[in-house]
């Protein structure tokens, strides 16, 4: 079979998520290989010692240039890990010329079925992207960006690596976490590309890039097998927007902006909250006491309480005291 090279980003905020995506990546594509950035010493110390195979950690320190650290300087963390998106398969494919095709992945994402499908998809395109996908609620949110940068895929051909160097430069110019002159973060770069390169695919699974802004327009059920199902289609891969795991054990899945639409799809996140359960008590084996990403319970318990049953008029004061 041949070998599939993905890299991804996560600091031990995110360890526990990242942890799990690599894992469940790992089952359904066996012959991955994973680079990861490893964006605080904890993360690169907890992944050396739980020792999964064919992944390789990558210190921030490798990749930072004097035009990333003076970025650095003006960026939140969020912020910083978008514009590090690009950055990190550049690095990649420039340190490792036998890698023809590499694929960024979040890291809040988990895979419920085989990847083999995407890449029969991708097949020698040059650049791969998928849509947000937004139910006709949200339609509105495209304004922001109609591709999400969960899973984009970069040959190291001519345009693959025009178009992979050009999102560089753009982020490291300008990655903010506001809709400004055209730009939003790290995603809204990616709407010119369909127009500005021929070599682009625009994955159309179903089962590829399920969220929480899409999910209400699906049906999920379970196969004879008991493999999820998306309108009939096998459940690729989730994306876990917004969710939280709390110190007291529990999950806080999503807000009532989504949930008041639809129900979350419930084997998913349970699947999602098993897996969680399992790398935490692994970690904890390595690192005793482990509580990287653990929100407080009261804490988020207060905030969806305020989203549910505060008027809008005193929840815009509040805004700055109190993250959506």
């Amino acid at each position: 079979m041949t070998k599939r090279y993905f890299c991804t980003l996560f600091d031990s905020n995110y360890l526990l998520k990242g942890v799990a995506m690599l894992r469940s990546l790992a089952k359904y594509c066996p012959d991955a290989y994973v680079y990861i950035l490893c964006m605080d010493a904890k993360t690169e110390q907890i992944l050396t010692q739980l020792d999964l195979p064919n992944i390789q950690c990558i210190p921030l320190s490798d990749l930072e240039d004097e035009s990333l650290l003076l970025a650095k300087k003006e960026r939140g963390i969020a912020e910083y890990c978008w514009t590090l998106s690009p950055c990190l398969p550049w690095y990649v494919l420039q340190n490792n010329p036998q890698i023809e095709l590499i694929t960024y992945l979040d890291s809040d994402l988990l895979f419920y079925s085989p990847v083999e499908d995407l890449f029969d998809e991708i097949g020698d395109a040059s650049i791969t992207i998928i849509e947000h996908r937004f139910s006709p609620r949200l339609k509105d949110r495209e304004v922001n960006g109609r591709f999400c940068v969960e899973w984009v895929s970069f040959r190291r051909d001519d345009e693959g690596m025009a178009c992979l160097s050009r999102w560089r430069d753009q982020c490291i110019e300008w990655c903010f976490y506001r809709l400004e002159e055209g730009r939003m973060g790290d995603q809204k770069y990616l709407d010119e590309w369909p127009h500005l390169y021929t070599s682009v695919r625009i994955l159309q699974h179903l089962g590829a890039g399920i969220a929480p802004w899409n999910y209400s327009q699906y049906h999920f059920e379970k196969d004879r097998f008991g493999r999820i199902t998306v309108n009939g289609a096998p459940l690729i891969f989730y994306h876990f927007h917004q969710f939280q795991l709390l110190d007291n054990g529990t999950f806080d899945r999503l807000s009532a902006f989504y949930t008041s639409e639809c129900d979350e799809p419930l084997a998913v996140y349970e699947a999602y909250e098993s897996q969680l359960n399992s790398v935490l008590s692994d970690v904890r084996v390595v690192e005793p006491g482990f509580s990287g990403g653990l929100k407080p319970f009261a804490q988020v318990a207060g905030r969806r309480w305020v989203q549910r049953f505060v008027p809008r008029r005193i929840k815009d004061v509040l805004h700055r005291l109190i993250r959506y």
